[in-house]
């Protein structure tokens, strides 16, 4: 799955201002923003790639406190096997000085994480693995036959698209994770994911503010302060239940909400372990019920503290 998009990005390569490398083994590696300039159409790919090509994407946008903002609106009738079994940056590609975040469909051939497959009652078996990498190197063969060998496939049939935080179009696919980032706070406190029969969201796009670690605490303010979706969901429980689930979900009910992240993670000594999880899920959280025909919605957009993220100066 998504090499249908791989060869359409090689047919764009030159107009997407990405670059094309092929390693020693056979692996070909997308590069959207490491080394090539990338933007906004590398960065469009990047997520289509993440999400297995399962939701429509759009650029859209977003009123910043006056300013006509970048933004980019994500729905989807498959969210779980889009954000949860594609997206979600759930693997952890660590070989030698290499680290990156793995999302994309090589990880559901992975099952990284295999609980989480389980979970939602997923397999894959495929020839080729396509994997979206956040990491500000391009990967070498050693990353390649990591990859390949957890995947069961052949290093040649390794696709590896890849771009850093501090990039255009890194900016854009972690924008772009607005639905998957609500999924996941759903369940981390308890909710039935399986429940989630579609869902929609809309975040702003970061400018590159910095390096990598600086870029972080902006994109991921866009979706913590900014992010903004909505769930159509079967819940077999009570409507009280589900509403605390509604009222727990947003990033507002952090102890460590109110100000950029960056700030928040330079006082937590850069140490993620420090910082509340909950805190990583959208500002805003909307929930329509098939069963009891009630739509509740908790939360609130807070776009004063996006434009402090970003830094901009009114001249």
């Amino acid at each position: 799955m998504g090499t249908y998009i791989v060869e359409e990005m090689l047919d764009w390569i030159e107009d997407i201002k990405a670059e094309v490398i092929k390693l020693e083994n056979g692996a070909t590696i997308l590069d959207c923003g490491v080394k090539a300039e990338g933007g906004y159409e590398a960065g469009m790919y990047l997520a289509r790639l993440c999400l297995a090509d399962l939701a429509d994407l759009n650029y859209s946008t977003f009123n910043l406190k006056g300013l006509n903002w970048p933004a980019i609106q994500v729905s989807s009738d498959n969210p779980l096997l889009a954000c949860m079994a594609s997206q979600y940056a759930g693997w952890r590609v660590a070989v030698g000085d290499f680290f990156g975040m793995g999302s994309g469909p090589a990880r559901a051939l992975g099952l990284k994480p295999k609980e989480l497959y389980e979970e939602i009652g997923y397999e894959d078996d495929f020839e080729a693995a396509v994997l979206v990498l956040e990491a500000d190197k391009i990967p070498d063969e050693k990353v390649v036959e990591y990859i390949a060998k957890h995947c069961s496939v052949d290093p040649e049939n390794v696709t590896i698209a890849v771009a850093p935080t501090a990039s255009v179009a890194g900016s854009v696919q972690i924008s772009a994770r607005v639905v998957e980032t609500g999924i996941h706070k759903l369940e981390s406190i308890g909710f039935d994911i399986n429940c989630i029969k579609s869902g929609y969201g809309i975040a702003p796009i970061a400018p590159v503010v910095g390096n990598n670690v600086q870029c972080m605490g902006s994109t991921n303010d866009c979706v913590i302060y900014c992010g903004e979706t909505n769930y159509t969901v079967q819940f077999e429980g009570e409507l009280t239940e589900l509403e605390k689930f509604v009222k727990q979900a947003p990033s507002t009910t952090s102890a460590d909400f109110g100000k950029p992240f960056y700030q928040t993670f330079k006082e937590a000594n850069f140490d993620f372990f420090k910082v509340d999880a909950g805190m990583f899920a959208p500002a805003r959280i909307t929930v329509n019920d098939l069963k009891s025909t009630k739509t509740l919605s908790s939360g609130g957009l807070y776009p004063e503290i996006l434009l402090e993220s970003f830094g901009i100066k009114q001249i």
